[in-house]
């Protein structure tokens, strides 16, 4: 009985290793039939007579495409320059100048791209129909980067500050360097470049400390209860009169503005340039100090009273500790 199992289990055996050795063959014979076809199929196309044809016939298109793109990429270059050069000297914005000459590039540049393609007597038809396609298809993939196309594009032409002014967006502040086609480039006061995304700029409050020909100062002076308030206001004033940043009109404005827990507290408003308004800021909070030690006026600072309650207190006297 097991030499009869043992005998169909091995003739099972070499049946599917035939079947499997035949299916190799057979896979390995199509393949070499390919082989074959292309060998053959090059053999008989691919002759000198051939390739002469295939020069003849597109040789002078690639030429020609080479030379309309090179040549056009050029132009398209040059344009953009002669185009410029005019809007300078029209005294356009230079703020819109930037944007002007990428957008005015990319243009030429895309037509000169279509134009090679249509001299290798490829139909634009058709590709101008799967560009848009494309165009659409990607649009929609990068609906934020036209979003800050688009707000570039405002920003350019609605003008909210321009290139050098100082400007706050979000919690940035710093000098504007270009404004780009989706982004907006600042430096800041410590020398670092901001990129911020054109709809970001858009989006939020934009303060631009450069758009006024002058800005107030706002201080405020502290100084004792026992203290001569007249005469505190009258340094305070000869300070002011002193600088000659500080701007006759508007009037400058020293006035006690507030009775605090520990000092009375003076508003000192001079008006200066915008672009020297950190200098003189410093120098007037500089002055102030320095006049008050001449002076022997006080600038106190906070201060509490702290009374201790003993058990005690009818032997002893309450103890009072004064805390800064």
């Amino acid at each position: 009985m097991n030499v009869i199992y043992t005998t169909t289990l091995a003739q099972t055996l070499s049946a599917g290793t035939d079947v499997a050795a035949g299916e190799t063959t057979a896979a390995a014979g199509q393949r070499q039939s390919l082989i074959d076809t292309a060998a053959s199929w090059l053999h008989s196309h691919l002759t000198l007579t051939w390739l002469v044809e295939q020069v003849s016939d597109y040789g002078p298109k690639l030429v020609y495409a080479i030379a309309v793109f090179v040549i056009g990429k050029w132009l398209a270059r040059f344009v953009t320059s002669a185009i410029i050069r005019g809007a300078k000297k029209a005294k356009v914005d230079e703020t819109l100048l930037g944007f002007l000459n990428n957008l005015i590039y990319m243009l030429l540049f895309t037509l000169v791209c279509v134009a090679s393609v249509e001299s290798l007597g490829v139909d634009t038809t058709g590709l101008t129909a799967i560009l848009a396609a494309t165009g659409f298809a990607v649009g929609f993939a990068l609906q934020g980067s036209l979003g800050n196309l688009a707000a570039g594009v405002m920003l350019v032409f609605f003008k909210p500050f321009r290139v050098g002014d100082v400007v706050e967006i979000g919690a940035t502040v710093g000098t504007v360097v270009e404004i780009q086609i989706c982004n907006t480039i600042l430096l800041t006061l410590d020398n670092v470049r901001i990129i911020v995304p054109n709809s970001k700029v858009t989006d939020g409050t934009i303060k631009n400390y450069s758009a006024e020909p002058h800005r107030r100062i706002d201080l405020v002076v502290g100084c004792g209860y026992n203290d001569n308030l007249k005469s505190v206001k009258k340094v305070l004033q000869g300070i002011l009169a002193e600088d000659d940043r500080v701007l006759s009109i508007p009037e400058p404005v020293v006035a006690v503005s507030e009775l605090g827990d520990s000092s009375v507290n003076f508003v000192v408003r001079p008006w200066v340039s915008s672009h020297e308004y950190w200098a003189a800021r410093f120098d007037l909070t500089e002055r102030i100090k320095l006049a008050f030690d001449e002076h022997h006026f006080t600038i106190p600072f906070p201060s509490q009273d702290l009374f201790v309650h003993r058990s005690d207190a009818a032997e002893e006297p309450a103890t009072t500790l004064r805390a800064a």
